[in-house]
């Protein structure tokens, strides 16, 4: 998964803060935020709760978001030294794994990539004739791995070949237009001169009836377009290796001391957006209310475009725990790991520091009970993570299309489903956006973790994750899924996570008031 994928654009209207709406009176199923607020926390005191973000970076001079960032108070800005004496020199605002005094990371493959590229020295000119027994079961998982990069790449080469050809027919048009930004009527009044022009005018009527061209084009065409050429460049190319940037040793995975300040990184889009869902200043008059009126986000960079590696991944929740964040977030997966030993101990570390871990589940569309994703709860020697919450994606609608048609799913793998699809929310340069995808749904969850915590600072977290899996609205109507043997099926949504249903302030922080009287 690797931060968000690309999902399709869903063009329909929606209300603003959606997520944040209540179903029986706004008849959207959001997580009725804005009644929690209005019912029972008004005139309530808070303490505020660091909820680290651990994402491909975050604008911290977004209008929405700079009054909310983390400060570190123990370290001096920009003296060059490590003055909290934690390792990290001048973390203002969190910290950077993918970077160094020499720049940062931006792209990176993916681990299927990377392994095949480890192996290949070893495998890649044997045959099983002459292969030694003792390492037989390692070339046939090289094999299997090589065999799936080479039709995931064919994939990338095709989805970069379909979008190039509608991206340059729909910019042919635009231009034969003369405007930059076409309304449905510029639209209406084209006199197509081809098939091609006939089924590009069709395209742009369906999509602008509730959305505008700009963002049709850059959320679906310019988006898609992107995404294949990354992979197609960078994530599949085993030719590409940007790691000597951060000048580590990437095979060790005990190292802890690299890195930069510089959070945002080269491209902040996917974790300011998480960032602003979880705790956008509330009634400002700005853009979107975060979910949490008192959290301070802490920016930790460990995921590029392409696939976090193990090392900064466990890197990164040790940093946010030794920090004091409370509930850490991270809206990024994949289906291999590297190292997930170094992960667990990692998690088991925040565990025992008492923080809450909020994961995405994955935009597959998959069954997570079959389906393997990491980084996951449970641990290679036996056990699983306590405080530990996996989101699925949830729709605006209390019908059929609740499940998120993109959103992976597991009943015993998947505890809960929160708002994620067509959530607005920050973007750099003080600008707000629309995504879709498990790692909108995740900050839901995180934010609603962090509203809990700061209003009930004396609930632990493993406390504070039964609050939310016991006060979820349940999903009382089937749903249509497509299983991983591709056969589609109608499903009680029960079967799709562990509580069957879609978190809920209202309720949390209600049963939060009586926890444990």
């Amino acid at each position: 998964m690797s931060l968000l994928m690309i999902i399709p654009f869903m063009s329909f209207a929606q209300k603003p803060n959606w997520q944040n709406l209540d179903l029986k009176a706004d008849s959207t199923f959001g997580i009725s935020t804005q009644r929690a607020y209005t019912e029972l926390l008004k005139g309530k005191k808070s303490t505020k709760v660091i909820v680290a973000v651990l994402d491909g970076g975050v604008d911290i001079n977004h209008e929405d978001l700079k009054s909310v960032i983390w400060i570190n108070k123990k370290e001096k800005a920009g003296n060059g030294k490590d003055d909290d004496k934690n390792g990290y020199v001048d973390d203002i605002n969190g910290w950077n794994f993918l970077g160094s005094n020499k720049g940062s990371i931006n792209y990176e493959t993916l681990e299927l990539t990377r392994l095949v590229r480890r192996d290949s020295a070893k495998f890649g000119k044997a045959d099983a004739t002459s292969v030694p027994a003792s390492d037989l079961t390692a070339f046939e998982a090289y094999q299997k791995n090589k065999a799936e990069l080479d039709k995931e790449l064919a994939e990338a080469k095709e989805g970069l070949e379909n979008y190039s050809a509608i991206k340059s027919a729909i910019d042919d048009l635009v231009k034969k237009l003369g405007k930059d930004k076409p309304t449905v009527e510029d639209i209406q009044a084209f006199k197509p001169s081809s098939d091609i022009e006939t089924n590009i005018q069709r395209i742009l009527l369906q999509q602008l009836k509730n959305t505008t061209f700009d963002e049709f084009y850059n959320a679906q065409i310019l988006a898609g377009y992107e995404h294949f050429k990354s992979q197609v460049d960078y994530n599949l190319n085993l030719d590409y290796d940007p790691r000597s940037i951060v000048g580590d040793d990437p095979n060790n995975s005990k190292e802890k001391f690299y890195g930069n300040n510089d959070v945002a990184g080269p491209d902040a889009r996917h974790g300011s957006h998480v960032a602003g869902i979880i705790g956008a200043v509330r009634n400002n008059d700005l853009g979107i209310d975060g979910i949490a009126d008192n959290v301070a986000i802490m920016a930790v960079r460990s995921t590029p475009n392409g696939d976090e590696r193990d090392k900064d991944v466990a890197n990164s929740i040790r940093y946010a725990a030794d920090n004091g964040a409370k509930v850490i977030n991270m809206s990024f997966g994949k289906s291999y790991s590297w190292d997930k030993a170094i992960v667990d101990e990692a998690v088991k570390y925040a565990v025992s520091k008492d923080v809450l871990i909020v994961h995405a589940a994955g935009n597959d569309n998959e069954n997570l009970e079959v389906a393997k994703n990491y980084p996951n709860p449970n641990y290679e020697n036996g056990g699983t993570a306590t405080s530990w919450i996996t989101v699925g994606a949830s729709g605006p609608a209390n019908d059929e299309t609740i499940k998120a048609s993109f959103s992976n799913y597991g009943k015993n793998t998947v505890d809960v489903f929160a708002p994620g699809v067509n959530i607005n929310s920050t973007v750099p340069g003080s600008k707000y956006e629309k995504l879709n995808g498990t790692s909108m749904a995740s900050p839901v969850v995180a934010g609603l973790a962090g509203l809990i915590r700061s209003y009930y600072p004396k609930l632990t977290a493993i406390e504070v994750k039964d609050i939310i899996m016991k006060s979820v609205v349940k999903v009382e109507q089937n749903v249509t899924i497509k299983d991983n043997d591709d056969t589609t099926k109608t499903v009680p949504f029960s079967d799709l996570c562990v509580t069957g249903g879609i978190v809920n302030a209202y309720n949390a922080l209600k049963l939060a008031s009586e926890y444990k009287k």
